[in-house]
């Protein structure tokens, strides 16, 4: 049955998915567990801040994001097989279940991480459902962004695609208020104040609670995919791979589609790795309480709600490259001024900066991928495989870079500025991606991404 673009309810649907799995973002990668897993790692540890894992010895912050850039790593040669097969039999809804079921799971999993009187806790079961939660988190998305062209008309999707981040945002605030709730009033709920880990941990529990519950919204509203029509004669796994393959040869073809992923490449290094390190950097270089640091980045999203709905408004006025061009412009700047940061107001500053083009930054990405793509395809999943196979990969590079670099200086200043290049290199590609449209405006945008003659 063919689905119907521009549906409320079908669109409605796809947001709420967004809405219940950011409570993972914002808990796990974000406020409550990097606090917790920094505390507990260094509190009575003799060590200082070095830890074991499987015998090997790491900084503990290194090692966290190793086990991260290994997570994206999995996620990376793992999808294009899995968003094939997918497209190949018409089932993407039975992925997304699946990765969401991993990921919300994997959050409870880390209830069970509780510090020890003396030394650390064991760090390998609470890592590894760490990594998992990042694996249901990242395998979800790349099937829930596949609907985007299929819901949407292209006229729709800057807004339909800032709509969704939005309310990841909105949710977020809402899980994160309410785990904030739980870990400054611990008593208000019956738990003893004393018990310094039972709140946090709790938190991990809700995650698991609001990202399933919410999650059957889309489940049961959101179709199950069309299958690809043409006649396949092999198997499903070597299907996954053939389709991958056509697909692959397809984006050859597009010129502008090939500029846009490789800058989306290189600004994504930067946007993704910062993100996931920000709580990190400000815990350990700046020293800050972890009430003000959560307080922070409630703001943070608050400010990233209405800088979604901002940019996606600017795009509509003065187009997607340009304004990416302008957004990815600031973050370049913001990198390098974390290298001076050295006080809390600081901070403040540079973070509600982030804050408004965040969510921007992200939801035009990801709208003008999918612009560019030859429109009304049942291949969607195949398609948005290499957006995200690309982002993942990217964040793979930013996390082991940065991991590299603060492991070699003992400075995550240094290891931030690292990421300005990356910055610098998308910005450029995203300024000869500009003019390249713009010798092209004579010519039909839809799809824009078959115009070969740039």
């Amino acid at each position: 049955m063919e689905i119907v673009k521009d549906n409320k309810k079908t669109i409605w649907a796809w947001c709420m998915f967004d809405w219940a799995n950011q409570s993972y973002n914002m808990v796990i990668t974000t406020t409550i567990f990097p606090f917790y897993y920094v505390y507990y790692t260094t509190w009575h540890n003799p060590n200082g801040d070095k830890v074991t894992f499987f015998g090997f010895k790491f900084v503990n912050t290194v090692l966290s994001n190793f086990v991260l850039g290994i997570a994206y790593l999995i996620i990376v040669l793992m999808l294009p097989i899995l968003t094939s097969i997918a497209d190949y039999k018409g089932n993407k809804k039975s992925y997304l279940q699946f990765f969401t079921w991993l990921g919300a799971l994997s959050c409870a999993g880390l209830f069970f991480f509780k510090p020890v009187e003396h030394g650390i806790p064991a760090l390998e079961m609470p890592l590894i459902f760490f990594a998992l939660a990042c694996i249901g988190y990242c395998g979800g998305f790349v099937f829930y962004n596949s609907y985007l062209p299929q819901i949407a008309s292209e006229a729709k999707q800057d807004s339909v695609s800032a709509k969704g981040f939005i309310y990841g945002y909105v949710g977020s605030l809402v899980v994160q208020m309410c785990c904030l709730a739980i870990v400054e009033k611990p008593e208000w709920f019956g738990i003893d104040p004393k018990n310094d880990s039972l709140p946090a941990r709790i938190t991990f529990i809700i995650v698991f609670v609001w990202w399933m519950g919410f999650s059957i919204i889309p489940f049961r509203l959101l179709p199950k995919g069309e299958p690809n029509p043409g006649k396949h004669n092999y198997n499903v796994l070597t299907g996954g791979f053939k389709e991958l393959i056509k697909v692959f040869q397809k984006v050859k073809t597009m010129p502008l589609l090939r500029r846009f992923l490789s800058s989306f490449f290189f600004y994504s290094v930067g946007v993704q790795t910062i993100m996931l390190v920000a709580a990190q950097f400000a815990s350990k270089e700046l020293k800050m309480p972890d009430d003000t640091l959560i307080i922070i980045i409630l703001i943070i999203y608050v400010v990233g709600v209405a800088g979604a709905a901002g940019i996606s408004k600017l795009s509509e006025k003065y187009g997607n490259v340009r304004t990416l061009v302008w957004v990815v412009g600031i973050w370049t700047i913001l990198c390098l001024s974390v290298y001076f940061i050295t006080s809390i107001p600081e901070f403040f500053v540079a973070a509600v900066i982030v804050g408004a083009v965040m969510g921007g930054v992200q939801a035009i990405s990801r709208s003008t991928y999918s612009k560019y793509l030859p429109q009304n395809i049942p291949d969607t999943a195949s398609y948005f495989s290499f957006y995200d196979v690309t982002e993942k990969s990217a964040i793979v590079v930013g996390l082991l870079c940065f991991s590299l670099v603060e492991a070699i200086s003992h400075e995550m200043r240094i290891a931030a500025l690292t990421l300005d290049l990356f910055f610098l290199i998308g910005f450029g590609l995203l300024i000869s991606l500009f003019y390249a449209e713009k010798k092209n405006k004579n010519l039909p945008t839809a799809p824009l991404a078959e115009v070969v003659a740039v």
